[in-house]
């Protein structure tokens, strides 16, 4: 297979580190290395709007969705939460324990954000609670990303440590059908 590119979408004035394309398709994310995230026309590249709130580089973003919800991550160890209604200022900012965000993931039924640190953390967000509840994962090594099942039942966590790397599975807990109050 050979991929072409057909146009240039857009040139930003600094090292990008991260693009994510709202669900709709029309608007893209772009961030890098500034505290700003600029969202984009996704066909034009014309900028929209610059998000401010996050104090260092950015690297990680992804849309909710329902695609009215972005969330960025940044090396200021939090993720913010934007809705996309009104990007004048985010509506929450969620606290890493010790990194900076490198990945962020909501399950595809958009009720569970995900995000991770550098290493060692994991952090699980109850959209539907407006991220009030959530879930620490503490684990041992480098974290090479994650993702989500299509049915939102698991969560995969790849670590990049030299001596354990690994493929995790985190599932769901059931009880009598019904989510207990533990998340994952």
């Amino acid at each position: 297979m050979v991929i072409t590119c057909n146009y240039l979408i857009g040139v930003f004035p600094l090292l990008l580190q991260n693009t994510s394309v709202s669900p709709d398709g029309r608007l893209v994310a772009v961030l890098g290395d500034s505290p700003e995230c600029s969202i984009a026309d996704a066909e034009s590249g014309k900028v929209l709007s610059n998000l401010k709130g996050h104090l260092d580089y950015s690297f990680a973003s992804a849309w909710h969705p329902n695609g009215q919800i972005l969330a960025t991550g940044n090396q200021d160890t939090t993720c913010r939460l934007w809705d996309v209604r009104n990007l004048s200022e985010s509506f929450a900012v969620l606290k890493g324990r010790m990194g900076a965000i490198r990945a962020i993931r909501f399950s595809s039924d958009g009720q569970f954000m995900a995000m991770t640190e550098p290493a060692d953390f994991v952090h699980i967000f109850d959209a539907e609670s407006d991220y009030a509840r959530g879930q620490e994962i503490d684990l041992f090594g480098e974290i090479a990303g994650i993702s989500f099942s299509p049915d939102s039942e698991a969560l995969f966590v790849g670590v990049a440590d030299r001596t354990y790397g690994s493929l995790l599975e985190f599932n769901r807990k059931r009880h009598d059908h019904q989510y207990l109050n533990c998340m994952f």
